[in-house]
């Protein structure tokens, strides 16, 4: 401002024929230094509360049907749901968004809570991402840092996770992930669901279950459970009790396996699906697709037939590990594709962009 204002005696001097041309150059002059004064003001607000924007004009390209409750309708019962990712991965995949978006559209008025080990480093804002733009439209959903130590403390896994050289171990990572879904339920209870289910319907009737993967092995990519609940307590003794991070599945599908078979006191699962206050489902409920036929999920069905194998399923696991590889014409009419539309449109549009 100094600069510009020493410039008007002279623009005041200026012989009569040239009066029209400066007052235009004035003007201009001021015009333009509003404007950029503008503009950096914005950007500068803008640069530190990049998700504090309206909902409306943050959300619209994303949402074409915000979830929302239903109006004087019961509240829902207490617990969470909750996704975690163990990895520093900071960037959600298309099936890991299309994962919590469709628990948040299934579950309004229920808080979805994504913990992730990429954001504990105390940050105030999420990474520049487009599935954070896109979560953060749901209002029941929360992304938080997973803090390990805080979790674990207080509980039989907290001397587990200091003994670093268990790092090593070729697969850490599924195990960290088995010690913290089983750690949570404990904790707080409510729902965990892995990161690579799509979930068709509300889960806040199951209380203490879990569901099997086939006839003789239960799975924990699915545990709903109340707090302090005793199984989970012997589940946790049992990770620490009979610790293996060098077999696959020893710390996950098969500790549930060998705990529920002590804690029915059965030597088979389908002996007793139901003891104690625990039930197992069938593997229709959250692996209607098995593993071994995991490839399915990208054959193209019909809506009709598709009713008919989803008619008692809960959530649909995709087995990521395995078809994580394999690439969706999101546009087809492949059993994930239909899922994509179905349960998780906002990702599926973006998909269709990307694509």
């Amino acid at each position: 401002l100094p600069r510009m204002s020493s410039c008007l005696p002279n623009l005041a001097t200026v012989a009569p024929s040239h009066g029209l041309r400066a007052l235009f150059i004035l003007t201009t002059s001021f015009v333009f230094f509003a404007a950029v004064m503008f503009y950096w003001r914005t950007g500068e607000d803008a640069e530190g509360q990049v998700y504090s924007l309206p909902t409306q004009s943050r959300c619209a390209q994303f949402l074409p049907s915000p979830p929302s409750a239903i109006a004087g309708g019961p509240p829902p019962p207490p617990g969470d749901v909750f996704f975690v990712e163990t990895s520093e991965r900071a960037n959600p995949s298309y099936l890991f968004t299309c994962s919590v978006e469709s628990a948040a559209r299934t579950h309004p008025g229920t808080r979805v809570v994504v913990l992730m080990k990429g954001l504990a480093n105390g940050n105030a804002s999420l990474p520049n991402h487009w599935a954070f733009s896109m979560l953060s439209c749901f209002p029941n959903v929360e992304i938080q840092p997973l803090d390990l130590p805080e979790l674990f403390s207080g509980t039989p896994l907290a001397k587990w996770y200091l003994q670093s050289e268990h790092q090593k171990e070729p697969y850490f990572l599924p195990v960290l992930s088995d010690a913290c879904r089983i750690a949570i339920m404990w904790k707080f209870g409510g729902i965990y669901l892995d990161t690579d289910f799509i979930v068709l319907r509300n889960l806040k009737n199951l209380t203490n279950v879990l569901g099997t993967q086939s006839k003789y092995v239960l799975n924990g990519a699915f545990l709903s459970f109340k707090p302090k609940h005793k199984f989970m307590e012997l589940c946790m003794q049992d990770f620490v009790d009979n610790y293996n991070g060098l077999i696959w599945g020893h710390q996950g599908p098969q500790l549930l396996t060998r705990v529920f078979k002590k804690w029915c006191s059965i030597s088979n699962v389908q002996d007793n699906m139901s003891c104690k206050g625990v039930r197992a489902l069938s593997p229709e409920a959250f692996y209607p697709i098995c593993w071994e036929n995991w490839n399915k999920l990208f054959d193209t069905i019909s809506s009709s037939e598709l009713h008919e194998l989803l008619k008692n399923t809960y959530a649909v696991h995709v087995w990521n590990k395995l078809s994580h590889g394999t690439r969706l014409e999101i546009t087809s009419q492949a059993l994930l594709a239909q899922l994509y539309s179905q349960f998780c449109p906002a990702t599926c549009a973006k998909m269709k962009k990307d694509s």
